[in-house]
Order: structure tokens, then C-alpha cells, then sequence
């Protein structure tokens, strides 16, 4: 059986699955992200009793970040500078027992869900797809002809400098970069500049801000695009679960690129490009699955039992 961990930066979720039939879960925990001595003895405790009743032969760990992915350099399996107080630096894998007993897959939460859409959700019919999510954070995983696109802290999108929106005068909320793209859209910040999430907005104001919502996300996507050249964007988190948003990003996607004959390769078609997560809110743990399930079909792994590339 493969046991498959997502850590975000609110809740945790925890899954078994059997590798037979890898895209859904016999049984599943979640709980919230609290201190990390709290939150990753509750992960050992799962991964402990599961290991008890199926048997585990591998784990799969997607978790916010920025997290250290690769097992050659420094600070492996660490999370380094989040700002999500409590965790900076902490030694993700070492605090988890589990790990040290299983071979085991790491990456980022996004890229888990990137990973998950490509294979059994939203982008299964494509061979490269990007998962942004627009939460408590703001991050993008890629997937690209099967692989996760990442390296030790990238990509991080979530700090990207966007052109600012003409109506947008909030000074932003990154404690690093203030108006980077985490400062102007994570629901931390859309709640500071609103005073209420973006399901909840007041009618006087949400069509104002989900044009400049929907302007900076469409930059997302547009980055995201010019540079890998993915084939399908997936939209996640909570921000993106308000009604009209999703629609909203697609209408300005063409603003902000020029459309589709304006010397780049994105479709024509913002509905066919841009599309809501296909497996809700299992995509990071899903992904986080499918990345142990390459340690069983003999993905290399180093001597720790670690996955040396967790995605082959």
C-alpha cells in the first residue's frame, strides 16, 4: 500500500491507497496545520497506524514551502524560509520517523497537485499542465511530459513582481516583497485590502475586485505559460472557490497577453486552458500517491531510501 501526505499551510491531508488502483484513497485524515511538533507527530501517528492495518510500502510527502527537494544538497527535506510563523527551518523529514523507515517521495504541495491533476484529474488528457493555487499562499507546480518541474525552492511563482492593477492601491501583504503576486492575491491578502474572503465579498464591491483579482491571476497564468509552455492550467485553492472568479481570470487573460495572435502560444480558448482542479481538494495528496508509486516501479532511489527524482 502506498501511504500519501499533503501539508498545506491550514490543514493537513492523509491517505492510503493501494497501488492497484493508485487514483483514490481506502481511507483518509485531515486535520490542521499547527505548530510543527503538533502537526508532525499527528502525521507519524497516521503513517504508524496505517503501516498497522494495510502494510505501507512507500510514502508520498507534498508540503508547503519553500521545502528542499533535492537529497544532494544541504537541508534535505527541510522547509526553509516560509512565512508561515512557527516553520521556518524546520527539518520536515527528520521530525517524521516514518521516513526514515520508508522509502519515501518529496515535494512541494503544489507540485503534488500538479502531479495528481496530470494523472488522474483535470489534466489527464495532456502530457504538461501547471496547478497554481491561490490560497494561504500563492504557489505553481509543472508537470512536463510526466515530470515535476522543480528544483531546491522553485519554481516560486508566488513571489513574482506583476504589473500593478490602475485601480489597486492596497500597498500589498508579502512580509518579503509587499505587492509581489502572494502580497496582492492570497487570501491573507484579499482579506486585509476587503475585510472578508473572496466568497463573501459584498455585491457594491466584487465586481471591482475581481477585475483586479482576475488581472493579476491572469498574469499568473501567462507567466506561467511563457516560460514552460504547459498545455492546460489548473486553478486551485480557496480564493479561486469564489463564484464568477475563475470566469473572470479567463476574460482577462486575453487582456493581458494580447490574445491569441500576439507572437505566444497560448490557446485561443481561456475555457480549455484555465480549468477548475478535476479532483477538488485531493489533487496534493493524490499527487503526493502517484509520487510514491514511482518508488514501486523501481524509480531510482538513494541509499537512505529517499527518492533521488521523485517522478520518472
Amino acid at each position: 500500500m502506498i501511504a500519501g501526505i499533503e501539508t498545506g499551510g491550514t490543514k493537513v491531508v492523509c491517505g492510503v491507497a493501494d497501488p492497484a488502483d493508485p487514483g483514490g484513497l481506502l481511507e483518509s485524515r485531515r486535520f490542521p496545520t499547527t505548530t510543527p511538533g503538533e502537526t508532525t507527530a499527528r502525521i507519524e501517528a497516521f503513517l504508524v497506524e496505517a503501516d498497522e492495518r494495510h502494510g505501507i510500502d512507500a510514502v508520498g510527502i507534498a508540503t508547503f514551502g519553500p521545502v528542499n527537494v533535492e537529497t544532494a544538497l544541504p537541508r534535505y527535506g527541510w522547509i526553509t524560509g516560509t512565512p508561515k510563523p512557527g516553520w521556518a527551518n524546520t527539518k520536515l523529514l527528520e521530525r517524521i520517523g516514518a521516513t526514515s523507515r520508508k522509502p519515501t517521495a518529496l515535494l512541494s504541495d503544489v507540485s503534488g497537485a500538479a502531479l495528481g491533476e496530470q494523472r488522474w484529474g483535470a489534466g489527464r488528457d495532456v502530457s504538461s499542465v501547471a496547478y497554481a493555487t491561490f490560497g494561504t499562499g500563492v504557489g505553481v507546480g509543472v508537470v512536463i511530459g510526466g515530470r515535476v518541474l522543480h528544483g531546491n525552492g522553485f519554481p516560486e511563482f508566488g513571489h513574482l513582481l506583476v504589473r500593478r492593477h490602475p485601480l489597486d492601491d492596497y500597498v500589498g501583504g508579502c512580509p518579503f516583497h509587499g505587492d509581489c503576486l502572494e502580497g496582492l492575491t492570497a487570501g491573507p491578502s484579499v482579506t486585509a485590502r476587503w475585510g472578508t474572503d473572496s466568497s463573501s465579498l459584498h455585491p457594491r464591491i466584487r465586481q471591482q475586485a475581481f477585475e483586479i483579482l482576475g488581472y493579476y491571476i491572469a498574469q499568473t497564468v501567462a507567466a506561467v505559460a511563457y516560460s514552460t509552455g504547459v498545455q492546460r492550467v489548473v486553478l486551485g485553492g480557496g480564493v479561486m472557490k469564489a463564484p464568477g472568479l475563475l470566469d473572470e481570470a479567463r476574460r482577462q487573460l486575453p487582456v493581458v497577453t494580447g490574445g491569441p495572435h500576439a507572437g505566444h502560444a497560448i490557446p485561443g480558448d481561456a475555457f480549455e486552458f484555465m480549468v477548475e482542479p478535476g479532483l477538488g481538494e485531493l489533487s496534493g495528496v493524490l499527487g503526493a500517491v502517484a509520487a510514491a508509486q514511482a518508488l514501486l516501479e523501481g524509480a531510482p532511489a538513494e541509499p537512505s531510501g529517499r527518492l533521488a527524482d521523485p517522478v520518472l
